[in-house]
């Protein structure tokens, strides 16, 4: 039989067949699929970033519109409350017209009050929204806020003074004015621990004449007048018996002396016939002399009886109004508004600093203002000469070194007295 040929290589190594997949290309389909599955998988993962992102930007802008919502509601409840609180405060005025003079200024504190903090909440609303909007938008504050925000410390004087001078602006209180005032007192009572009346005079009855006297003249004149008139006439009854000319004659320096005359005649009559030859010490029975009114009564009962007055002289009335203590003209207007202001024990000595003050540095016309002790408190500084040395200049009586008005001063008087008619 013939020898049977073996299929297997030479080699010895058996063949082996691919595998049905295999030899269908089956490798590169798997890489392709890898490759697929990857890329599906980024686009997920983008699309959930993508997702996350506005749900986060929604959620930012429901909250940034809820506190504006809420900052509108509550700008909207501050106004309803500001307008209620401006309908009350004008309600309580009208209602308390005719009150007393201490429940001023109280509608327009209130109003003010009201007002305040409406815009104090409001403030705190916006601030909230843009907190709110700041910390969802990721925002850092910039180099040139930050610039902005380190100059505000160097500005906050500036503002300071802003605030100052519109609070300065708005009506005072009453209880503001009545403050003011009574510091004003006190200091003009350290500057003036003298302040007397600048009369000449031994009794009430030569008072009573020396006031009358010193009508559109000064206290100087009058007190270098009344000496010789004094002596021809020690009371009354003297002058009540005097020949007219004579005594016209006598006190002719201080002016209308024919009118004063008629005066202090009939005032001596009158003494003599109703009064048993004595000043009487009441306002009613003062006014009903000839001549004499309310500021020439208050003279004589604060000075020669120690019951409290106001005089409203010219230069009482003048710094009164500088001071807007009062805006009234009308000498009773004066009295009564600025009696208000004050216990009635303080009257006569208020006078008497009030006058002091007008004749010696607040002068009418030019003001020594850059000399003047109570220059921080008043409404007119700067009416007159701001300078200081060159305010000095301007000081009268002792203040100015120069002789005072009364021929016989106090003993705590600190000028020079001065000197008789036609001395010097």
């Amino acid at each position: 039989m013939g020898e049977q040929v073996s299929a297997e290589p030479k080699n010895g190594t058996k063949a082996t067949n691919p595998a049905p997949d295999e030899a269908a290309g089956q490798p590169a389909t798997t890489k392709a699929g890898a490759a697929g599955k990857a890329t599906g998988t980024a686009a997920k993962k983008k699309a959930a970033s993508a997702k996350t992102v506005a749900v986060k930007k929604t959620a930012a802008t429901k909250k940034a519109t809820s506190a504006k919502r809420t900052a509108a509601a509550k700008t909207a409840a501050a106004g309803k409350r500001v307008a209620a609180a401006k309908k009350t405060a004008g309600a309580k005025k009208t209602a308390g017209a005719g009150g007393a003079d201490a429940a001023r200024g109280t509608a327009p504190a209130k109003e003010a009050a009201a007002e305040k903090a409406a815009v104090g909440k409001q403030a705190g609303a916006k601030k909230a929204v843009k907190a709110v909007a700041t910390k969802e938008a990721g925002k850092k504050t910039t180099p040139a806020k930050s610039a902005r925000a380190e100059a505000v410390p160097a500005n906050a004087a500036l503002a300071e003074s802003a605030r100052a001078a519109k609070a300065a602006a708005r009506p005072e209180s009453r209880a503001a004015l009545v403050r003011r005032a009574r510091r004003i007192n006190r200091e003009l009572a350290d500057v003036y621990p003298y302040a007397h009346p600048e009369l000449d005079f031994e009794n009430p009855f030569q008072l009573l004449l020396a006031t009358v006297l010193s009508a559109q003249t000064t206290d100087l004149r009058v007190n270098q007048t009344t000496p010789a008139l004094f002596a021809k006439y020690p009371t009354p009854e003297d002058l009540a018996a005097a020949n007219p000319e004579e005594v016209e004659e006598l006190i002719r320096p201080t002016g209308f002396f024919r009118a004063k005359t008629k005066s202090i005649m009939g005032i001596a009559r009158a003494l003599r016939d109703e009064f048993g030859g004595e000043v009487p010490g009441r306002l009613e029975d003062l006014v009903k002399l000839p001549g004499v009114g309310r500021k020439t009564a208050f003279v004589v009962l604060g000075n020669a009886f120690g019951v409290p007055g106001l005089t409203v002289d010219t230069h009482f009335g003048r710094l009164v109004r500088r001071w807007k203590w009062t805006d009234e003209t009308d000498p009773d207007k004066v009295e009564a508004a600025v009696g208000a202001l004050f216990p009635k024990s303080e009257w006569t000595m208020l006078s008497h600093r009030v006058i002091f003050h007008g004749r010696r540095i607040c002068h009418a016309r030019r003001p020594a203002c850059g000399a003047c002790p109570i220059a921080p408190l008043c409404p007119a500084y700067g009416e007159g000469e701001t300078d200081p040395e060159k305010a000095k200049k301007l000081l009268k009586y002792e203040k100015g070194g120069m002789p005072g008005q009364r021929l016989k001063p106090p003993p705590d008087y600190p000028g020079r007295p001065a000197p008789p008619l036609g001395a010097g």
